[in-house]
């Protein structure tokens, strides 16, 4: 305990951002002996599974970035039933949106209107909604994915630190995800309006989304909002972004999600099932009411 609060404390005098852009240029490095040093070291390290990439041979990826937001095999990751892990990664936290706040860990909650950028009126949409917090660690597929199939309505950019996000951090630096910097993505769905947030962290050179490509590290600061006249859609379990090195996914619901027998700390994949949405159940026993008469 001691020693990951004296990891959280040191990362506050820190220069978050110029470590993170230095970080960013290593890893966009092409020199093919340096770049497939860093690959294969990594592998080595995190134990990387290259079977189930689309391309396994690491000394194919042009740079260190291309390798590790690498596409998997069409069937790597089948898409189950009602809302999907966005992510692979460690599922830190789920649950209910109590009075607006979001359990970030044990004796830590933050305000959904100060993860949205101080959007009240975007927040009050969750009021009685759920969440789901998704971490991925290192070794961990970097594409975020679709819950819900949804249709993107603004994007907004929200400036911030970069402290890490890793249990240790989360654990002793409050409103944590609230003071990254990061992506917040509103969508409609049938059950009502998504949020996908994707938050920045220590040494994340880069977040992308599928619609506009690469969105931080932005040259400009300030809260910036951009909104889709042209609707963006997007089916259930589609790519939506991701990360140029790990970080964190917070997924907000307007509707209440009855959780799988899940627990915080977990390991999910990118399509698995973190539980279904009273609407969806509703609709399942009609259908099958119907069927049977």
């Amino acid at each position: 305990m001691l020693l990951s609060r004296l990891f959280s404390l040191i990362q506050y005098p820190l220069p978050h951002h110029l470590l993170s852009r230095l970080v960013g240029w290593l890893a966009d490095c092409r020199l093919p002996w340096l770049k497939n040093a860093l690959i294969r070291a990594f592998i080595r390290q995190f134990r990387v599974d290259m079977s189930q990439a689309l391309e396994p041979d690491p000394t194919a990826y042009p740079t260190f970035n291309a390798f590790f937001t690498r596409a998997l095999t069409a069937d790597a990751r089948p898409l189950g039933d009602g809302v999907l892990s966005p992510a692979d990664g460690t599922l830190s936290q789920f649950g209910p949106i109590e009075a607006g706040l979001l359990l970030q860990a044990k004796g830590h909650r933050y305000a959904m209107a100060d993860l949205l950028g101080g959007d009240t009126e975007a927040a009050r949409r969750y009021l009685g909604g759920s969440f789901a917090t998704v971490y991925l660690s290192p070794r961990d597929y970097h594409r975020v994915h679709m819950p819900l199939a949804g249709t993107l309505r603004e994007m907004v950019y929200v400036p911030g630190r970069l402290f890490s996000v890793n249990a240790a951090t989360t654990h002793h630096v409050p409103n944590l995800f609230a003071r990254n910097e990061r992506l917040v993505c509103h969508f409609d769905t049938e059950h009502g309006p998504m949020v996908m947030v994707l938050v920045g962290a220590m040494i994340v050179a880069a977040i992308e989304t599928v619609w506009a490509g690469q969105i931080t590290p932005l040259p400009r600061s300030g809260v910036q909002r951009v909104r889709f006249d042209t609707p963006v859609h997007l089916e259930k379990g589609a790519e939506m972004g991701r990360f140029k090195l790990g970080s964190t996914v917070v997924a907000g619901f307007a509707e209440a999600v009855d959780f799988a027998d899940l627990t915080p700390g977990g390991m999910v994949s990118m399509g698995q099932s973190l539980g279904a949405l009273p609407a969806a159940q509703r609709a399942d026993s009609q259908a099958a009411s119907q069927a049977q008469d």
